[in-house]
C-alpha cells in the first residue's frame, strides 16, 4: 500500500476528515472529529490505527510489522510497519476496523447521520 491507496481509502469513508493538528509532517483521519488513523506524510513507513484491545494483542503476536502504538495509547492503538509485506486487503481490513471502532463509540445520533 502507498500513501496515496491508504489516502483514497481512509477518505471514501463516511463523515471522515483529513487533518494535520499535530503539525505539517502528520497526517490524522478523523471520522466525526475522533481520530481513527494517522501516519507521517513524508516517510509513510508506518499507519497508527486504533484496535479492540485483545485483537491488538493478538495482532502484535502473529505479525512482526505490527507493535504497540508509537505515541499513542498502547492498549487501545497499533503501529503498522508498510514495509512489513503485510497484505493490502488485510490493511485496507484494519483500517476499517480502526474506522467502526471509532464510530461504535459515537453517539447514537451522530452515528445515524453516517449512514
Amino acid at each position: 500500500m502507498n500513501i496515496e491507496q491508504f489516502r483514497d481509502y481512509c477518505l471514501s469513508l463516511a463523515g471522515v476528515t483529513e487533518e494535520f493538528p499535530f503539525g505539517e509532517q502528520t497526517l490524522v483521519y478523523k471520522v466525526m472529529g475522533k481520530i481513527f488513523a494517522l501516519t507521517d506524510i513524508d516517510n509513510f513507513e508506518s499507519v497508527n490505527l486504533k484496535c479492540d484491545p485483545e485483537e491488538a494483542v493478538e495482532l502484535r503476536e502473529r505479525y512482526e510489522g505490527v507493535t504497540p502504538g508509537y505515541h499513542m495509547n498502547k492498549k487501545h492503538w497499533n503501529t503498522v510497519s508498510m514495509e512489513a509485506g503485510i497484505a493490502n486487503k488485510l490493511l485496507y481490513e484494519w483500517i476499517r476496523k480502526s474506522y467502526d471502532l471509532v464510530v461504535a463509540s459515537l453517539p447514537k445520533k451522530v452515528r445515524e447521520s453516517l449512514l
